[in-house]
């Protein structure tokens, strides 16, 4: 194969995930000409309404997905977090990336962290899983809805209109965007439990031999245990963005142990169910599933049902 055409959005960030995966192709493979095809997903063009009312991260992927499916493009490049777990017909997940930080980031212009946030602060997040695991923790604050690229938000906080943004680090360390606020404070997991496949790259690609062999340079062992785990999960308790739901799989340093945390609750944080899971990393193809089997038990899909509810006609 001598051409390459990767579907991508036009973000910055988009751009930058895209442009990284077209280097590493093209230094694993002499000769190979890879190109990127950029489009506009729906997700990108409607900015004025949550995802959650619109239809879910999904939006972020159609576009690319029929680009692959007509023949105009062989690979998409998308942040994990915003790929569904299933895909159409023909098309695959075909490799995922060593992770960046999975931490959630607190930005500000004048507060260092979230303890430093006077009563009332206005926090800008579009995120339900952001949403309520920050009001667990402050529910004095209040959180309004922040869309656009990180760039977008970024300006929005400057210009005043909120006192602290939060988006996901890794985002923030591939653009460089560290020292473009005053204040830029790495949220603890422990605080802020990570969506599903954060900081990870997800390949998405036409379910062609060649195509997956040319690809498989690009996937990282560590990130595809520990992103099975959480996507296993999140299947079982059948959760998108439109649900505030986190979970997170790590890794022992030794990498033969893996410990998983989740979380699922109420858009305020005022009802929530956490749980966690250790077990061996050559247990992984199962923890997912055990972990949300469990909460299941506890009445965690009743409860998302509730959110979901909550979440269309209160805040969204």
């Amino acid at each position: 194969m001598k051409k390459l055409i990767i579907a991508t959005r036009g973000s910055k960030l988009a751009l930058w995930q895209s442009e990284h995966i077209k280097q590493r192709l093209q230094d694993a493979y002499e000769g190979l000409e890879v190109e990127l095809k950029v489009m506009k997903t729906k997700g990108d063009i409607i900015l004025d309404t949550s995802l959650a009312k619109i239809g879910g991260k999904g939006l972020f992927t159609k576009e690319l997905e029929d680009a692959m499916l007509n023949g105009k493009a062989h690979i998409a490049v998308h942040s994990l977090k915003d790929v569904p777990t299933e895909f159409p017909k023909g098309l695959v997940l075909g490799a995922i990336t060593k992770r960046e930080d999975v931490r959630d980031a607190m930005l500000s212009e004048k507060y260092a962290e979230i303890d430093d946030l006077p009563n009332g602060a206005v926090v800008g997040t579009t995120s339900l899983r952001r949403r309520m695991q920050i009001l667990a923790y402050r529910p004095d604050l209040k959180i309004k809805n922040l869309r656009g690229n990180v760039n977008t938000r970024i300006r929005k906080l400057k210009e005043g209109e909120y006192d602290a943004i939060i988006l996901a680090t890794a985002g923030i360390n591939r653009l460089d965007l560290q020292n473009e606020v005053k204040y830029f404070y790495q949220i603890p997991t422990s605080l802020m439990i990570p969506a599903m496949g954060q900081a990870a790259l997800g390949i998405e690609c036409i379910e062609d031999p060649k195509i997956l062999e040319i690809i498989s340079v690009l996937n990282d062992k560590n990130a595809n245990i520990e992103t099975t785990i959480e996507r296993d999960f999140i299947t079982v308790l059948q959760g998108g963005c439109q649900v505030p739901i986190g979970v997170n799989a790590k890794l022992s340093a030794d990498g033969e142990n893996v410990q998983v945390r989740a979380i699922v609750g109420l858009p305020d944080g005022s009802e929530l169910i956490k749980e966690k899971l250790n077990g061996s990393m050559n247990d992984y193809k199962m923890m997912g599933k055990e972990l949300a089997d469990r909460m299941v038990e506890e009445g965690a899909i009743k409860l998302l049902k509730r959110a979901e509810e909550i979440a269309l006609k209160e805040i969204l």
